[in-house]
């Protein structure tokens, strides 16, 4: 191989963790009025808590992807 391959592994866990956070998010927010889906997590909506978690994980994973790419080329 001659040329270096420079595959950033934040790119597609990046975007795995922000399209799933997303999902279990918005499926949170249509269940917010059930009670009893949330009866054994005490009340606490936890599609919406952890899908908020999963979703700015993978903000924070595709921005640091991004800034990886625009810094200075490698020396070699």
């Amino acid at each position: 191989m001659s040329g270096e391959a420079h595959t950033d592994v934040r790119l597609p866990i990046g975007a795995l963790f922000a399209a799933l956070g997303g999902i279990v998010m918005v499926y949170g927010i249509l269940t917010a009025g059930d009670a009893a889906k949330y009866a054994r997590s005490q009340g606490v909506n936890i599609n919406l808590w952890w899908g908020a978690v999963m979703l700015a994980f993978g903000v924070v994973l595709l921005l640091l992807a991004r800034r990886g790419r625009a810094g200075p080329a490698p020396r070699g």
